[in-house]
């Protein structure tokens, strides 16, 4: 004679909780078939008919029972496993970061997961998967620009007061130059590539015909860009392309002038003091990216130049102008929104970086 179920007890919050379970698309299959099985056991199925409907044996719904009997909701999840031992300790991840500053073998510029690996004589596998889970990308690469002017907080708090708080009756710009912009002759044009994607394209040679330099200021309120295409970048430029910002601007406000520390753009007190409503504001050392003018040198070099060519200088230079003249329809101020600036970002360890 077969042996008779064991009975369930359900209550009514539970059964609630198992129809929530049964009908998840997200939870783990195991759990969902489990809730499945009570709820079927509570309508009255034989556990045969039950194990049937799901391929398993009638033992397993037995089982499965008796665990929502014992405690409920909770029978149903499975207990944490301590899971397959760990082939690669703390002390394999320590022995890595330290390798990482050291040098690497002679002929190479950096380290990569083989020769770790090789050095360490361990799976080149376990090197990137414990690369991979400190978030340590050694293909990556990236400059970085470190200020150790003394005087850093100083001046980058008052440049940023510019931006974020200008004297009143008062003109800001940025000023800067790009040097050696190549006019390079080369063809465009487009491609196919394997994909079957179509990409814009330059020939990989190309002929140089000479070089301009750019000097450009960014107006702070308006985001209006004055430029200048020089031959150099000598004192002279630099004070001539002054003077003609100048006469573009009123004689009645004072103009605050940011600029990075340049030679050219310092010991110019002579010139100072024929304007004496122009104050000079440099950037601290090594910390020309406070200057919003590079951000729209950037804007520039891809609009006109990246992949560009050009036959000559004089198309080289039509090209800048014409820009300036485009971008000066539409002009928009830079908004800045860095919370806090710093002067040194670089970290001399990789385990300052892990822990």
């Amino acid at each position: 004679m077969p042996k008779k179920a064991m009975n369930i007890n359900c209550r009514n919050e539970q059964r609630t909780e198992l129809e929530r379970l049964a009908s998840s698309r997200t939870l783990e299959s195991r759990l969902v078939d489990r809730a499945k099985i009570i709820l079927l056991s509570l309508d009255g199925l034989q556990n045969k008919d039950i194990a049937k409907r799901f391929s398993i044996r009638s033992n397993t719904v037995t089982d499965i029972r008796k665990r929502f009997n014992e405690n409920g909701i909770q029978g149903l999840y499975d207990k944490p496993r301590s899971g397959k031992p760990k082939t690669y300790d703390k002390n394999f991840r320590n022995k890595v970061l330290k390798l990482l500053e050291t040098e690497p073998p002679s002929g190479h510029a950096s380290w990569d997961g083989p020769l770790i690996a090789e050095r360490l004589k361990t799976s080149t596998h376990a090197v990137w998967r414990l690369l991979h889970k400190e978030g340590i990308q050694l293909s990556r690469k990236r400059s970085w620009c470190i200020s150790t002017d003394p005087q850093f907080v100083a001046k980058s708090a008052d440049i940023i007061g510019l931006y974020l708080n200008p004297p009143l009756n008062a003109v800001v710009i940025s000023v800067d130059e790009k040097p050696s912009i190549q006019a390079l002759e080369r063809q465009t044009g487009y491609v196919k590539v394997k994909n079957g994607k179509i990409v814009q394209a330059y020939k990989s040679t190309y002929k140089r015909c000479g070089t301009v330099n750019l000097f450009a200021a960014l107006e702070i309120a308006t985001g209006k860009v004055f430029g200048k295409i020089t031959k150099e970048k000598k004192r002279p430029d630099f004070l001539g392309f002054m003077d003609e910002i100048m006469a573009d601007l009123p004689n009645d406000k004072e103009v605050h002038v940011i600029l990075d520390n340049y030679s050219t753009h310092k010991k110019n007190e002579e010139w100072l003091q024929e304007h004496p409503n122009v104050y000079f504001h440099f950037t601290p050392t090594s910390a020309s990216w406070l200057n919003q003018i590079e951000i729209w040198f950037g804007i520039f070099s891809r609009k006109v130049l990246r992949g560009a060519g050009f036959e000559n200088i004089a198309k080289l230079k039509d090209a800048i102008e014409s820009y300036i003249k485009y971008y000066n329809k539409s002009p928009k101020p830079f908004v800045w929104r860095k919370r806090e600036v710093k002067g040194s970002q670089l970290k001399n360890t990789i385990v300052n970086l892990s822990d």
